[in-house]
């Protein structure tokens, strides 16, 4: 038996959907169906920081090659043995050789009856993994907001910040510069958010 649908408050929903467009962006470079799609979207006219850093990636993809945009993201994210910019967020908060918080995602995402599709290569603590997952229990799910904030401070802030400096500290970087500030703008407004709950 299948469950009733339930309302998502327009906020929720457009908090969901900013972290489906983070996870998007971070998995794989934007192809021309989604540049058009993204250029075709309603333009931002709030003067707000996250609205001006999403207008730079918007107008970065008006002159943008998806063949270039391709190129970007494997020199930074897949390369060749090694990527410059690892996008697994564990990588950016391991203190101790004993730490295992892949470990403790996949025993939430478990918890929550969350599971890694087969096919799919990346491990869990992929930063388009744990956005993608703050989107289903949003927008699907609509766990409380200090469910989410525990998995936001646990798994997403520090290491989807840590990624998101390495990326600008990156020489390759040009589209994805934009993309991070876009992201990292987004987290703080989001821990920012979540504090009042405490």
């Amino acid at each position: 038996m299948t469950q009733p649908l339930q309302f998502v408050a327009p906020e929720e929903a457009a908090r969901a959907n900013l972290y489906g467009l983070i996870a998007r962006l971070f998995y794989a470079p934007p192809d021309a169906h989604l540049i058009s799609e993204l250029l075709n979207t309603s333009t931002i006219e709030e003067q707000s920081e996250l609205a001006a850093a999403w207008r730079k990636v918007v107008e970065a993809l008006r002159t943008a090659f998806p063949a270039r945009l391709e190129q970007e993201h494997t020199e930074l994210f897949i390369g060749t043995g090694k990527a410059e910019v690892t996008p697994y967020l564990s990588h950016y908060v391991l203190r101790h050789s004993n730490d295992s918080p892949l470990v403790e995602l996949r025993q939430q995402l478990v918890a929550w009856g969350i599971g890694r599709k087969e096919q799919v290569p990346e491990y869990e603590d992929h930063i388009s993994g744990v956005c993608e997952t703050m989107r289903f229990v949003i927008a699907v799910q609509q766990r409380s907001p200090t469910e989410q904030k525990v998995f936001f401070e646990r798994f997403v802030y520090r290491g989807g910040v840590a990624l998101c400096d390495a990326v600008s500290a990156s020489s390759n970087a040009s589209f994805y510069l934009l993309v991070a500030r876009f992201a990292r703008t987004f987290f703080e407004i989001e821990k920012s958010a979540f504090e009042m709950f405490e």
